[in-house]
């Protein structure tokens, strides 16, 4: 039986280097390359075309929501579990609208990693038991607009970074734009959201369920 080829694509090379030595203890399954970044990932889908790609949602350079839309209409058949710390049902239904053929928080155990990597194989959907599934059939059958819905990929990334207590410096760092694009995406997030200071966007992100409050 052929090996299914998976693209790994994630920031942090600690994180990757972990997720890489669970799955080369899967049976069947072939890491092809690694990403770092959200256009070096979205190059090597296109010069590799992977089975399945293991997308990080926050990274710099392009938003693993953007790699994810942008591959997808490149590559229908490409298949892409977003891995993220981010277990909210709210941003997991942004995802799955976007293409997303499964969504696996990363403290998710080795076996539950393998069996999502299976089942989106077979061409069928996987979410975590840790996501929301009621919040999920709520935003996928309602037909009101998530209030996420009305902001771009980029601009949730930077509105789970603010929550998360990053400067404007950080952010870009992270991201790898400028102090004064964080600064336009933060004013555009306020505009759009109609919340005019940073508390109100940190109370706004915790509300839906964007960043866990320890």
């Amino acid at each position: 039986m052929k090996p299914v080829r998976v693209l790994l694509a994630d920031d942090h090379a600690l994180v990757r280097a972990g997720i890489k030595a669970l799955l080369n203890r899967i049976e069947g399954v072939d890491v092809i390359a690694e990403a770092g970044d959200g256009r070096e990932a979205l190059q090597l889908i296109k010069e590799l075309q992977p089975d399945i790609v293991l997308l990080d949602i926050t990274m710099p350079g392009l938003s693993g929501l953007e790699v994810l839309e942008e591959s997808k209409k490149q590559f229908p058949d490409l298949r892409v579990i977003i891995l993220t710390v981010h277990d909210a049902g709210e941003y997991a239904m942004q995802a799955l609208r976007a293409g997303a053929d499964g969504y696996l928080p990363k403290g998710a155990a080795a076996d539950e990693l393998q069996l999502a990597i299976e089942i989106v194989s077979r061409g069928e959907t996987y979410v975590s038991d840790e996501v929301s599934r009621k919040t999920l059939l709520q935003y996928s059958k309602g037909s009101t607009e998530h209030p996420l819905a009305r902001l771009t990929p980029r601009q949730r990334e930077i509105l789970i970074l603010i929550a998360e207590g990053l400067s404007t410096k950080d952010i870009g760092h992270r991201l790898n734009i400028s102090a004064k694009t964080v600064e336009s995406h933060r004013a555009q997030l306020m505009e759009r959201l109609d919340i005019h200071d940073v508390a109100g966007l940190v109370r706004y992100a915790i509300k839906m369920g964007l960043v866990r409050v320890e």
